[in-house]
């Protein structure tokens, strides 16, 4: 299982997998994908400050048919937990997206040199 950041769905989204390194597209291509509820949330806030033009629920509802993406489903209070010992970042979205990541040890994927620089699983 892989995980996505919010610039990643986007991406996926807007069919522009060309903005995504090669390693990326290769661990979208074959692994099972998951992003954290907090990205639903994310996207959500940039289309309200119309940074995008399409809801984060017609977004996640694409890439759930077109690629299998899928939902994390688990405990919030163990991911809020967890990103406790984030404090490399003041970005509550990066704190939640990376515990998400975290709990199993599992790849995120990002573009986001402070992610990269700080959480061992983060691929770009």
């Amino acid at each position: 299982m892989i995980y996505l950041d919010t610039h990643v769905v986007v991406w996926l989204y807007a069919g522009d997998a060309a903005r995504l390194s090669e390693p990326a597209r290769d661990l979208i291509n074959d692994n099972d994908i998951a992003l954290s509820p907090i990205v639903r949330l994310e996207l959500q806030y940039l289309y309200e400050i119309q940074r995008i033009t399409v809801t984060a629920e017609e977004i996640v509802s694409d890439l759930s048919e077109r690629i299998g993406l899928k939902i994390c489903d688990k405990p919030f209070n163990v991911i809020i937990s967890g990103a406790f010992g984030f404090s490399w970042t003041r970005d509550p979205f990066d704190r939640i997206i990376v515990s998400h990541a975290s709990v199993n040890n599992n790849i995120l994927v990002t573009k986001d040199q402070t992610i990269l620089d700080h959480y061992e699983n983060a691929r770009w």
